[in-house]
């Protein structure tokens, strides 16, 4: 918990700091990691994240709220790609620092080039992460070609968000850059999500560790109620996908796909909510979900 800030030595910090990078980079995983709980949904997907997540982190020093976005993904094809990657570049206004993550596994390709473009002329500090740190050097054959960009960068790191390894010089190197300010949550508040929306993002999580490729691009989960019993959660969740077809995947044959994804994300919010959870998941057909996000 923040001491108030007379009670601090030296000045109190605060500002916002938005992570940003192609799909499938680790934004979301280094997001966990830097505040030291699970707060975004983590696949190993692209385009997970949908909607933009703050993550607020409380020390002596200062509060960060760092922000996670969803990925830079070209698709012309889909409109969705397009609104998430608008969502990102929204994400960088009126903002402190950025935290530009980067696979080495990945070639330096369109995509990257234009998130690249998105930070180029941001006149604020601008951290380059090297994610994945912990994979053999035979994986990360472009390691060269993102160390090349530092000369763009305020300052480079290599870490590995999975693993919690060398994330600290990345904590102390935002609160040096940060300025002076007063704290923009509470104390106690972790994320800007509500509780609805955080449920619906861990259903979301298992829908894709779950399901084959091409179906968890077309789920949109909602939670409906939440009931507190003097034993329980009792929860209930509706699972919309595009049509019919999608719709018997997410089910599978005997309600057994669905049920798999109602056991993992049920074990998951027993052991975060610390109580029993009963979950009930419907699925049903809506062709214009994108317009719900």
């Amino acid at each position: 918990m923040v001491k108030p800030k007379e009670e601090l030595k030296g000045e109190f910090k605060s500002g916002f700091v938005t992570l940003i990078g192609r799909s499938n980079v680790g934004k979301s995983a280094l997001l966990n990691t830097l505040i030291g709980t699970k707060i975004a949904a983590v696949t190993d997907k692209p385009q997970t994240t949908r909607n933009i997540i703050h993550g607020v982190l409380n020390t002596a020093q200062g509060q960060v709220v760092f922000i996670d976005t969803p990925g830079i993904f070209k698709d012309k094809g889909n409109p969705l790609s397009g609104k998430l990657t608008q969502r990102a570049q929204d994400a960088l206004q009126g903002i402190d620092i950025i935290l530009y993550v980067a696979d080495p596994t990945k070639s330096l390709g369109a995509e990257e080039r234009a998130t690249l473009a998105m930070v180029r002329n941001l006149e604020i500090p601008k951290l380059l992460v090297i994610n994945k740190s912990d994979l053999p050097m035979k994986e990360k054959v472009f390691l060269d070609d993102y160390l090349a960009l530092a000369d763009q960068f305020t300052a480079v790191f290599e870490l590995s968000a999975e693993q919690n390894r060398d994330v600290q010089p990345l904590r102390d190197k935002v609160f040096e850059l940060l300025p002076e300010g007063e704290p923009n949550y509470p104390p106690t508040q972790l994320t800007n999500m509500d509780e609805k929306f955080w449920i619906s993002e861990l259903i979301r999580e298992k829908i894709f560790k779950a399901l084959r490729q091409e179906v968890p691009y077309t789920t949109h989960v909602e939670v409906e109620n939440i009931e507190e019993k003097p034993d329980l959660f009792v929860i209930n969740a509706i699972v919309y996908t595009y049509d019919s077809r999608y719709k018997k995947m997410i089910i599978g044959k005997g309600g057994r796909s669905i049920k798999e994804i109602g056991i993992a994300a049920r074990k998951e919010l027993e052991a975060a909510l610390n109580k029993k959870i009963f979950l009930q998941l419907e699925v049903e057909t809506d062709r214009r979900w994108e317009e719900r996000i």
